[in-house]
């Protein structure tokens, strides 16, 4: 898909920046709202417009609200930063060796779609968008890499995203180990830009967190189990 495919799907379709969670919530709030604006002997425009944006927000997966919050922070030049610590059973090394082949992260991180490395240092990105609207890719750069102790990323300059990762790993008693993550998503400014804005919202710093997470249950069962 070239840049002018991606410009004018982006201007179709409404970002979806809300998780499945939050469209039942809205579904069942709008409904609600519906319910008891229709049982009134008199209509309340206010009620009904309300119960009819919920359904909307549950139907689409979009908040507007929500898409003008994060176009705010990215005018402001902040960067959604999630962080997170977690430690797995497993020797240090080993978990070193695992995230240091960029190409695992996939297996994990769901939001992730491909990441492929190009050599050492390079590697392709590529994020799903949400409800198959297609996806956003990056090039990166690894810019620090200590043997069992720390690997760190960042997006090339002008990426669709820029992307900065830093891992630290640390022995702790019992031979496991420590993972200290921080993972940063921000967008630069452009037409594209303005849409995928849409995207930082807490319901995809959530799952971002969770799929960190997820790594201590495929390092232990999914990994050992190959």
């Amino acid at each position: 898909m070239n840049n002018a495919d991606e410009r004018q799907m982006f201007d179709q379709r409404p970002v979806i920046n809300l998780g499945e969670r939050e469209r039942l919530a809205s579904a069942l709030a709008g409904s609600l709202l519906i319910y008891a604006t229709a049982r009134r002997h008199r209509i309340n425009t206010l009620l009904l417009l309300g119960g009819g944006y919920l359904l909307y927000r549950a139907v689409t997966g979009h908040c507007a609200l929500s898409a003008i919050s994060a176009r705010r922070s990215r005018a402001a030049g902040d960067d959604m930063k999630v962080r997170a610590q977690l430690v797995v059973n497993k020797p240090r090394a080993e978990v070193y060796a695992f995230w240091r082949r960029l190409e695992n992260l996939p297996m994990f991180m769901t939001h992730l779609e491909h990441v492929d490395e190009f050599d050492d240092r390079t590697s392709a990105w590529r994020l799903k968008l949400p409800g198959g609207a297609g996806d956003v890719r990056w090039e990166a750069k690894i810019v620090k890499d200590e043997k069992d102790t720390e690997i760190s990323w960042h997006s090339v300059e002008g990426a669709a995203v820029r992307n900065t990762g830093k891992i630290n790993f640390a022995d702790t008693p019992g031979k496991g180990t420590r993972i200290d993550a921080m993972i940063s998503y921000g967008i630069p400014r452009g037409p594209i830009g303005d849409r995928l804005a849409a995207l930082l919202t807490p319901s995809f710093r959530q799952r971002i967190e969770e799929d960190i997470q997820r790594c201590k249950k495929y390092l232990e069962s999914e990994m050992h189990a190959h």
